[in-house]
């Protein structure tokens, strides 16, 4: 049996590229055996409605600014959101959060997003390189942040996983159906290596946080894969 198909998107909506490389190396480690691929514009796979109908999963990493980013990404908007009605999964990190709202956005999730700095009693106000508290599933924890979504659903929204929430009570990290498929948000980075916060200076207080990211990763696909380890950083070998 083959290994389910995971795309990343790797181009210049998200920039650094290390926001790639990291959503990656996330994937890679996860229970799931991903079988882990970069797509996009100079990539040997392109976004094309063949090349996802075979993958399991598709991930938006961060970096960058939305207006720039939804810019050269628009093109592919109604590919990447007839391949998750159909049954596909979209897993968006930060600005791949943004990017699954409407203003603009591929108009994935049942709602919109809005700047976690902007909203009411925010602990963080600044749009630099940080760390953010959240709650998640009701345990306090701690993840890199830098300017990320909050994700606000519609009154009659059904069928949504809220996995985060920040202190405010704004979500921070959900589920949510479109059509036959799925989609995973996350407003801070659970992805983020240790090098993220050791070149900023940061604080890591909770080195466990990519137990977060694959917590997102098994709401996303349906539940955690049966009987399955996850496996070591090696697995990047499989990625190219």
């Amino acid at each position: 049996m083959s290994a389910p198909l995971a795309l990343v998107y790797r181009g210049k909506a998200a920039k650094p590229s290390a926001c790639s490389d990291a959503v990656a190396g996330l994937l890679a480690s996860s229970a799931h055996g991903f079988d882990v691929r970069f797509v996009g514009p100079k990539e040997r796979l392109g976004i094309t409605s063949d090349v996802l109908a075979g993958a399991a999963l598709y991930a938006q990493p961060g970096g960058g600014e939305l207006g720039p980013a939804y810019r050269r990404m628009r093109r592919y908007r109604d590919t990447i959101r007839d391949y998750v009605a159909a049954g596909g999964r979209y897993l968006g990190f930060c600005l791949g959060g943004y990017l699954a709202g409407q203003t603009p956005g591929f108009g994935l999730l049942p709602g919109d997003t809005d700047q976690y700095v902007r909203t009411k009693r925010a602990t963080v106000r600044t749009t630099d390189d940080t760390v953010v508290e959240l709650r998640w599933r009701g345990s306090q924890r701690y993840l890199f942040f830098q300017d990320g979504p909050v994700f606000q659903l519609d009154p009659d929204a059904t069928g949504v996983d809220v996995l985060a929430r920040y202190p405010n009570g704004e979500l921070a990290a959900l589920v949510a159906p479109f059509g036959a498929g799925r989609v995973g948000v996350v407003g801070p980075h659970p992805e983020a290596t240790p090098d993220w916060y050791g070149d900023l200076g940061l604080p890591d207080p909770d080195p466990e946080h990519a137990e977060l990211g694959h917590d997102l990763i098994d709401a996303l696909m349906g539940g955690p894969a049966a009987n399955a380890a996850r496996p070591a950083r090696a697995g990047w070998r499989r990625i190219w």
